[in-house]
């Protein structure tokens, strides 16, 4: 049952950027948009089959509803509108490909370190999900799974390395796209995600043993030696 659902949500993952891509696009005669759902669709199912036996309880966590019991109120708030902003700077990006232009393109160059960019993101969000058991999509201390404070790997470099990686897949996604505006509105998801960083520290200090004390150990948050 797992399985099936693992590879219905890969499913669904496609779907959901095709519709985001080719829809505000008009056309489904765009090189770049395919080969970026061939890369993500391949590199997502290898990477699932690598980390599914060891991390089963945590992919079944992270098919749970965004809005759960236990969870603040804030995240309740600021991650349907997270998924909201995302959706709509990949879209704007598309958008803006086709029709508007408002900033003009990238060139090769610049476009293929966006792509680089998203990969290096990926990359980063799958090494935090294989280092960390309870990187849940939504803030909640998870009693039932023994949650406990992780401060290895990645997380002995920045408290929230997921994030981190999201950003650049934000933003390299848009450049690889080439749109330069499309870049420029992947600042509004990335804000909320700093915005709940703050709401989920002040959360976790409350209710996780230890977290405090982490938050001492490893200083910074998204951006090492600097924030």
């Amino acid at each position: 049952m797992r399985r099936r659902r693992l590879i219905l949500g890969i499913a669904l993952n496609y779907l959901f950027f095709s519709v985001l891509l080719f829809l505000p696009a008009g056309t489904l005669a765009w090189g770049r948009a395919w080969l970026f759902l061939g890369l993500y669709t391949t590199g997502t199912f290898a990477a699932m089959r690598k980390l599914f036996p060891s991390r089963e309880e945590l992919l079944e966590e992270r098919f749970k509803p965004l809005i759960q019991k236990g969870q603040p109120l804030a995240d309740k708030i600021i991650l349907p509108l997270f998924v909201a902003a995302y959706s709509g700077s990949v879209a704007f990006s598309s958008f803006d490909v086709f029709h508007l232009r408002l900033l003009g393109k990238p060139g090769g160059f610049v476009s293929f370190c966006g792509l680089a960019l998203f990969a290096a993101g990926w990359r980063i969000v799958f090494f935090a999900l294989w280092q960390n058991a309870f990187a849940a999509s939504v803030v909640r201390h998870q009693v039932e799974r023994g949650h406990k404070v992780v401060d290895t790997g990645l997380y002995g470099i920045v408290r929230h390395p997921m994030y981190a990686g999201g950003v650049l897949l934000m933003l390299g996604l848009p450049l690889w796209l080439e749109s330069y505006a499309g870049a420029l509105s992947a600042v509004l998801p990335a804000g909320l995600l700093v915005l709940r960083i703050r709401f989920e520290e002040d959360f976790l200090k409350r209710e996780l043993p230890g977290y405090e004390a982490y938050t001492r150990k490893v200083r910074h948050r998204l951006i090492p030696r600097v924030w």
